[in-house]
């Protein structure tokens, strides 16, 4: 399956990782690296344009089967930020979202549009039956997008996430099922 662009809007649209977004991604983070690395532990790790790269050629280069969606968001024609599917399990059709924005992109909904939109691929494209999103107990913000979107809060799992040598940090994990977004909790589908 090929998708190259998600549109949500005509100034916001997920476009596929591709190996020419490097740059965008280590720009973003270079130039956010407080912001960003308070809840994003690759950051640390990020030291140059080649860093990005690898990562992104990771992701592009994955065989068919194995694909993770990754998608660059895009606001306005710029470089916003990153949202898509990891640790896919294709036998039992479950994955989760991962994301994350630039500050300046921030407390416009930009992100929660991203992943609603994810979520409608997750469960329409990709045949999902359950979608997961985990965040930091403390990253309110992160945590408003699941709450929005009709995710249910499942527990927390303990040090779940390694941020750097010696320190763990624990992880709400909320879920959303297929057969949740028929219900009126949920504020996927819209009619």
């Amino acid at each position: 399956m090929e998708v190259e662009i998600i549109k949500i809007s005509d100034d916001l649209y997920l476009k596929s990782l591709e190996l020419n977004d490097a740059e965008h991604i280590f720009k973003a983070v270079d130039s956010q690296r407080e912001y960003l690395g308070e809840w994003l532990p690759f950051v640390e790790f990020t030291k140059s344009v080649k860093d990005s790269l690898d990562y992104v050629n990771s992701v592009v280069t994955m065989p068919e089967g194995c694909k993770e969606w990754q998608f660059s968001v895009f606001c306005g024609g710029d470089f916003a930020g990153l949202a898509g599917f990891k640790g896919t399990d294709r036998l039992n059709r479950k994955s989760e979202i991962g994301y994350w924005l630039k500050e300046d992109f921030q407390h416009r909904g930009i992100m929660t549009e991203a992943v609603r939109a994810l979520i409608k691929f997750g469960f329409s494209e990709l045949g999902l039956n359950r979608i997961q999103i985990k965040c930091a107990p403390e990253n309110v913000k992160s945590n408003k997008i699941p709450q929005r979107l009709g995710f249910h809060l499942e527990g927390i799992e303990r040090e779940s996430e390694f941020v750097k040598e010696g320190v763990f940090r624990d992880a709400n994990v909320w879920s959303l099922l297929k057969k949740d977004i028929n219900s009126q909790r949920c504020y996927v589908v819209t009619p």
